[in-house]
């Protein structure tokens, strides 16, 4: 059961003092009914509720897929730079979201945002071994001898040994490489400072999946949509 003020402020209504304005103009109704106690205790997943005409479906958690450009950063907020929660429309607001782990500034592609804070610790902690796919152009010709030394673990410029990653080539000439590589785990600047620490420069890096999940290819740069319940599913699995 939930306060019927504060169930109506998360939904995004305004504070409790906007939404106990709606309640005096009669814009709250409970079973048909107005409200005048916003203090009165329902249940949000069954309160037969409208406000202002429109009918209130309870959502407690909601989970984004956002393509992320580049020139963005993986916060909710910072004073100068753009945060990804800064390209998330008003309607989700209310739900103080938060991404799913971290993608570098200029890297781009699947990102998620939730506010269910149990889920995003199994996608990214290493312990639960999701598994996340990126695709990179490389400066430097990639060779066998890297694959190997992923699957080993690359020992990082701090003595940090990676877990095994898997490292695949697509195309590889000159000195201009295209992979896919997929980790287990997210530390800082991870990818790029494993292919520097067998001599090679990451150009661009695109996170293509997480845990199974792919990116919606018709999310263009920027562009979100809500997670359908198969692929919450496939995340909680």
């Amino acid at each position: 059961m939930m306060r019927l003020d504060k169930l109506l402020a998360n939904q995004g209504f305004g504070s409790r003092k906007d939404v106990k304005k709606l309640a005096k103009k009669g814009q709250v109704l409970l079973d048909g009914k107005p409200v005048k106690d916003l203090a009165t205790h329902v249940d949000p997943y069954t309160a037969d509720l409208v406000v202002g005409g429109k009918a209130v479906h309870y959502q407690k958690y909601v989970y984004l897929m956002l393509n992320k450009p580049a020139g963005v950063i993986s916060a909710t907020e910072d004073v100068k730079e753009k945060c990804v929660t800064d390209l998330i429309g008003d309607e989700f607001k209310p739900y103080n979201l938060f991404p799913v782990g971290r993608l570098d500034k200029n890297t781009t592609g699947l990102l998620l945002l939730t506010n269910d804070g149990q889920l995003a610790h199994q996608l990214t902690s290493p312990n639960y071994h999701a598994e996340k796919v990126y695709e990179a152009d490389i400066l430097g010709k990639v060779t066998e001898d890297d694959v190997k030394a992923f699957e080993q673990g690359v020992t990082l410029d701090d003595g940090y040994v990676t877990k095994p990653a898997k490292l695949s080539i697509i195309r590889s000439f000159h000195e201009r490489s295209y992979i896919e590589v997929s980790v287990i785990e997210g530390k800082f600047h991870q990818i790029k400072r494993m292919f520097l620490a067998v001599g090679k420069k990451v150009l661009h890096l695109h996170r293509r999946s997480m845990k199974g999940l792919e990116l919606d290819t018709s999310l263009t740069p920027g562009a979100y949509r809500e997670l359908s319940e198969e692929e919450l599913d496939l995340l909680r699995s």
